[in-house]
Protein backbone atom coordinates (compact mmCIF):
# COMPACT_ATOMS: atom_id res chain seq x y z
CA UNK A 1 0.00 0.00 0.00
CA UNK A 2 1.48 3.55 -1.06
CA UNK A 3 2.24 6.40 2.07
CA UNK A 4 3.24 8.54 0.04
CA UNK A 5 1.61 10.30 -3.82
CA UNK A 6 4.03 11.24 -6.62
CA UNK A 7 2.89 14.66 -8.52
CA UNK A 8 4.66 15.78 -11.38
CA UNK A 9 3.76 19.46 -11.66
CA UNK A 10 4.13 19.56 -16.21
CA UNK A 11 4.01 23.32 -17.39
CA UNK A 12 5.37 24.71 -20.98
CA UNK A 13 6.93 27.71 -19.06
CA UNK A 14 7.08 30.14 -21.50
CA UNK A 15 5.15 33.03 -20.87
CA UNK A 16 6.68 33.33 -17.09
CA UNK A 17 9.98 33.70 -19.14
CA UNK A 18 8.92 36.05 -22.06
CA UNK A 19 6.42 38.04 -20.09
CA UNK A 20 8.02 40.20 -17.72
CA UNK A 21 4.48 41.05 -15.80
CA UNK A 22 4.07 37.05 -16.22
CA UNK A 23 7.34 36.49 -14.47
CA UNK A 24 6.51 39.04 -12.04
CA UNK A 25 3.47 37.05 -10.58
CA UNK A 26 5.40 33.65 -10.88
CA UNK A 27 8.75 34.16 -10.86
CA UNK A 28 9.99 30.57 -10.70
CA UNK A 29 7.03 29.41 -13.18
CA UNK A 30 3.07 28.81 -12.20
CA UNK A 31 4.39 24.80 -11.80
CA UNK A 32 7.00 25.69 -9.35
CA UNK A 33 3.93 27.63 -7.44
CA UNK A 34 1.63 24.95 -7.68
CA UNK A 35 3.82 22.13 -6.64
CA UNK A 36 5.28 24.70 -3.22
CA UNK A 37 1.56 24.92 -2.60
CA UNK A 38 1.29 21.10 -2.81
CA UNK A 39 4.12 20.03 -0.47
CA UNK A 40 2.26 22.19 2.05
CA UNK A 41 -1.55 21.37 1.51
CA UNK A 42 -1.75 17.46 0.45
CA UNK A 43 -5.64 17.72 1.14
CA UNK A 44 -8.75 17.85 3.56
CA UNK A 45 -9.84 14.16 3.24
CA UNK A 46 -9.92 11.65 5.39
CA UNK A 47 -7.22 9.59 4.87
CA UNK A 48 -4.97 12.03 2.97
CA UNK A 49 -1.41 10.69 1.92
CA UNK A 50 1.71 13.63 1.84
CA UNK A 51 2.87 14.28 -1.29
CA UNK A 52 5.99 14.19 -3.30
CA UNK A 53 6.09 16.76 -5.64
CA UNK A 54 8.41 18.00 -8.33
CA UNK A 55 8.24 19.87 -11.60
CA UNK A 56 8.59 19.46 -14.97
CA UNK A 57 8.49 21.54 -17.95
CA UNK A 58 8.94 21.25 -21.83
CA UNK A 59 12.36 22.26 -23.02
CA UNK A 60 13.81 19.94 -21.25
CA UNK A 61 14.51 16.41 -22.51
CA UNK A 62 11.72 14.33 -23.43
CA UNK A 63 9.58 17.64 -21.65
CA UNK A 64 10.72 16.17 -18.37
CA UNK A 65 8.81 13.25 -19.13
CA UNK A 66 10.93 10.12 -19.63
CA UNK A 67 9.45 7.06 -19.75
CA UNK A 68 10.83 6.28 -16.87
CA UNK A 69 10.14 8.87 -14.99
CA UNK A 70 6.24 8.43 -15.55
CA UNK A 71 6.15 4.81 -14.77
CA UNK A 72 6.79 6.18 -10.77
CA UNK A 73 4.35 9.20 -11.17
CA UNK A 74 0.86 8.68 -9.38
CA UNK A 75 -0.63 12.22 -10.22
CA UNK A 76 0.57 14.51 -13.05
CA UNK A 77 -0.84 17.74 -13.66
CA UNK A 78 -0.82 19.73 -16.94
CA UNK A 79 -0.54 23.65 -17.88
CA UNK A 80 0.22 24.69 -21.09
CA UNK A 81 -1.23 27.53 -23.48
CA UNK A 82 1.02 28.69 -26.78
CA UNK A 83 2.98 25.67 -27.53
CA UNK A 84 0.55 22.96 -27.87
CA UNK A 85 2.02 21.53 -31.66
CA UNK A 86 5.48 21.26 -29.48
CA UNK A 87 4.98 18.70 -27.26
CA UNK A 88 6.12 15.24 -28.98
CA UNK A 89 3.41 13.21 -29.73
CA UNK A 90 6.06 10.10 -28.28
CA UNK A 91 5.54 11.68 -24.48
CA UNK A 92 1.63 12.19 -25.32
CA UNK A 93 1.71 8.06 -26.01
CA UNK A 94 3.48 7.74 -22.80
CA UNK A 95 1.75 9.72 -20.49
CA UNK A 96 -2.18 8.34 -22.25
CA UNK A 97 -0.46 4.87 -21.86
CA UNK A 98 0.01 5.95 -18.45
CA UNK A 99 -2.98 6.72 -17.55
CA UNK A 100 -4.85 4.17 -18.98
CA UNK A 101 -2.87 2.17 -16.46
CA UNK A 102 -3.98 4.40 -13.41
CA UNK A 103 -2.08 7.26 -13.38
CA UNK A 104 -4.18 10.06 -12.62
CA UNK A 105 -3.89 13.56 -14.60
CA UNK A 106 -5.56 16.76 -13.57
CA UNK A 107 -5.52 19.43 -16.44
CA UNK A 108 -5.60 23.40 -15.90
CA UNK A 109 -7.17 26.08 -17.86
CA UNK A 110 -5.62 26.07 -21.13
CA UNK A 111 -4.68 22.74 -20.48
CA UNK A 112 -8.30 21.84 -22.33
CA UNK A 113 -6.27 22.43 -25.83
CA UNK A 114 -3.53 20.43 -25.41
CA UNK A 115 -2.84 17.39 -26.87
CA UNK A 116 -3.10 14.66 -24.27
CA UNK A 117 -6.64 16.18 -22.80
CA UNK A 118 -7.77 15.81 -26.52
CA UNK A 119 -6.90 12.80 -26.53
CA UNK A 120 -8.90 11.24 -23.93
CA UNK A 121 -11.73 13.55 -24.47
CA UNK A 122 -11.62 12.43 -27.84
CA UNK A 123 -13.28 15.64 -29.05
CA UNK A 124 -12.52 18.88 -29.66
CA UNK A 125 -12.33 20.55 -26.82
CA UNK A 126 -13.70 23.75 -27.88
CA UNK A 127 -14.97 26.70 -25.64
CA UNK A 128 -15.82 30.38 -26.20
CA UNK A 129 -13.45 33.08 -24.22
CA UNK A 130 -12.39 36.21 -23.20
CA UNK A 131 -9.79 38.21 -21.40
CA UNK A 132 -11.35 41.20 -19.86
CA UNK A 133 -10.32 40.84 -15.96
CA UNK A 134 -13.59 39.60 -14.98
CA UNK A 135 -14.84 37.90 -11.24
CA UNK A 136 -15.24 34.31 -11.57
CA UNK A 137 -17.64 32.94 -9.12
CA UNK A 138 -17.30 28.93 -8.77
CA UNK A 139 -20.35 27.41 -7.32
CA UNK A 140 -20.27 23.93 -5.53
CA UNK A 141 -22.61 21.99 -7.51
CA UNK A 142 -21.10 18.58 -6.18
CA UNK A 143 -20.49 19.46 -2.19
CA UNK A 144 -20.30 15.72 -1.14
CA UNK A 145 -17.31 15.00 -3.59
CA UNK A 146 -13.78 14.92 -2.62
CA UNK A 147 -11.87 16.87 -4.88
CA UNK A 148 -14.54 20.22 -3.31
CA UNK A 149 -13.79 19.01 0.35
CA UNK A 150 -13.09 22.18 2.74
CA UNK A 151 -15.16 24.65 0.45
CA UNK A 152 -17.70 26.73 1.03
CA UNK A 153 -21.25 26.82 -1.49
CA UNK A 154 -19.00 29.01 -3.60
CA UNK A 155 -15.43 31.20 -3.85
CA UNK A 156 -14.62 33.98 -5.94
CA UNK A 157 -11.70 35.30 -8.00
CA UNK A 158 -11.76 38.51 -8.44
CA UNK A 159 -9.99 38.36 -12.18
CA UNK A 160 -9.77 35.61 -14.42
CA UNK A 161 -10.11 34.87 -18.07
CA UNK A 162 -13.47 33.92 -19.33
CA UNK A 163 -14.14 30.61 -20.44
CA UNK A 164 -18.19 29.77 -21.54
CA UNK A 165 -20.01 27.53 -23.08
CA UNK A 166 -20.27 25.44 -25.20
CA UNK A 167 -17.43 23.16 -24.01
CA UNK A 168 -16.70 20.29 -26.61
CA UNK A 169 -16.02 17.56 -24.19
CA UNK A 170 -17.85 14.00 -23.51
CA UNK A 171 -20.83 14.08 -21.15
CA UNK A 172 -18.81 14.43 -17.41
CA UNK A 173 -19.20 11.65 -15.01
CA UNK A 174 -19.26 14.43 -12.61
CA UNK A 175 -19.61 17.93 -12.74
CA UNK A 176 -17.96 19.41 -9.46
CA UNK A 177 -17.75 22.99 -10.41
CA UNK A 178 -19.81 25.67 -12.25
CA UNK A 179 -18.66 29.07 -13.24
CA UNK A 180 -20.00 31.70 -13.49
CA UNK A 181 -18.41 35.40 -15.05
CA UNK A 182 -19.11 38.50 -14.46
CA UNK A 183 -19.77 39.15 -18.23
CA UNK A 184 -23.00 36.76 -18.26
CA UNK A 185 -21.33 33.38 -19.61
CA UNK A 186 -21.29 29.86 -17.68
CA UNK A 187 -18.55 27.48 -17.82
CA UNK A 188 -18.27 23.86 -16.14
CA UNK A 189 -15.33 24.38 -14.70
CA UNK A 190 -14.57 21.29 -12.85
CA UNK A 191 -15.19 17.89 -14.64
CA UNK A 192 -14.25 14.31 -13.57
CA UNK A 193 -13.45 11.24 -15.92
CA UNK A 194 -12.34 7.79 -15.65
CA UNK A 195 -10.19 6.29 -18.77
CA UNK A 196 -9.35 2.71 -18.79
CA UNK A 197 -8.12 2.15 -14.89
CA UNK A 198 -7.07 6.22 -14.38
CA UNK A 199 -8.86 9.40 -12.98
CA UNK A 200 -8.76 12.33 -15.38
CA UNK A 201 -9.77 16.42 -13.73
CA UNK A 202 -10.26 18.99 -15.77
CA UNK A 203 -9.94 22.78 -13.63
CA UNK A 204 -10.84 25.95 -15.42
CA UNK A 205 -9.48 28.35 -13.43
CA UNK A 206 -5.49 29.32 -13.93
CA UNK A 207 -4.94 32.19 -16.72
CA UNK A 208 -1.23 33.01 -16.56
CA UNK A 209 -1.94 36.74 -16.19
CA UNK A 210 -3.63 36.50 -12.69
CA UNK A 211 -2.30 35.05 -9.70
CA UNK A 212 -4.83 32.43 -9.76
CA UNK A 213 -2.45 29.67 -8.67
CA UNK A 214 -1.68 32.07 -5.41
CA UNK A 215 -5.37 31.41 -4.29
CA UNK A 216 -5.61 29.38 -1.17
CA UNK A 217 -9.18 27.96 -2.35
CA UNK A 218 -7.64 27.01 -6.10
CA UNK A 219 -4.99 25.10 -4.12
CA UNK A 220 -7.30 23.24 -1.85
CA UNK A 221 -9.07 22.17 -5.21
CA UNK A 222 -6.04 21.06 -6.94
CA UNK A 223 -4.63 19.39 -3.60
CA UNK A 224 -8.22 17.44 -3.18
CA UNK A 225 -8.17 16.37 -7.19
CA UNK A 226 -4.91 14.58 -6.37
CA UNK A 227 -5.91 12.84 -3.42
CA UNK A 228 -9.03 11.51 -5.52
CA UNK A 229 -6.91 10.96 -9.03
CA UNK A 230 -4.29 9.02 -7.12
CA UNK A 231 -4.13 5.05 -8.52
CA UNK A 232 -5.88 2.78 -7.30
CA UNK A 233 -4.51 -0.13 -9.44
CA UNK A 234 -1.21 0.27 -11.94
CA UNK A 235 -2.67 -2.24 -14.50
CA UNK A 236 -0.19 -2.58 -17.65
CA UNK A 237 -2.43 -3.34 -20.96
CA UNK A 238 -2.12 -6.71 -22.16
CA UNK A 239 -4.17 -8.52 -24.86
CA UNK A 240 -3.61 -12.28 -24.41
CA UNK A 241 -4.80 -15.57 -26.57
CA UNK A 242 -6.28 -17.46 -23.76
CA UNK A 243 -6.49 -20.92 -23.57
CA UNK A 244 -9.90 -22.06 -22.39
CA UNK A 245 -11.42 -22.44 -18.86
CA UNK A 246 -13.13 -25.85 -20.25
CA UNK A 247 -12.76 -28.09 -22.76
CA UNK A 248 -14.10 -27.06 -26.09
CA UNK A 249 -15.78 -30.03 -28.07
CA UNK A 250 -14.93 -30.12 -31.51
CA UNK A 251 -17.20 -28.86 -34.39
CA UNK A 252 -18.08 -30.26 -37.27
CA UNK A 253 -16.25 -28.38 -39.99
CA UNK A 254 -14.58 -26.06 -38.00
CA UNK A 255 -10.76 -26.16 -37.78
CA UNK A 256 -8.40 -24.63 -34.84
CA UNK A 257 -5.71 -23.96 -37.66
CA UNK A 258 -4.93 -20.30 -37.51
CA UNK A 259 -5.63 -19.76 -33.66
CA UNK A 260 -2.37 -18.96 -32.81
CA UNK A 261 -1.79 -15.50 -34.48
CA UNK A 262 -1.73 -12.62 -32.64
CA UNK A 263 -3.59 -9.21 -32.65
CA UNK A 264 -0.68 -7.87 -33.96
CA UNK A 265 -0.72 -9.87 -37.09
CA UNK A 266 -5.00 -8.91 -37.66
CA UNK A 267 -4.00 -5.19 -37.50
Amino acid sequence: MKTRISVIVWNEFRHERENAAVGAIYPEGLHTTIANALAATPGLNPGALPLDTSTATLDEAEHGLSEARLASCDVLIWWGHKVHNLVDDAVVDQVQKRVLEGMGLIVLHSGHFSKIFRRMMGTNCSLKWREAHEKERLWVVEPSHPIAAGLGEYFELPNEEMYGERFDIPQPDSTVFISWFEGGEVFRSGCCWERGHGRIFYFRPGHEAYPTYHDKNVQRVIANAVQWAAPRVNIVDVCPNAAPLETISPKAGFTNVGITQTKADLV
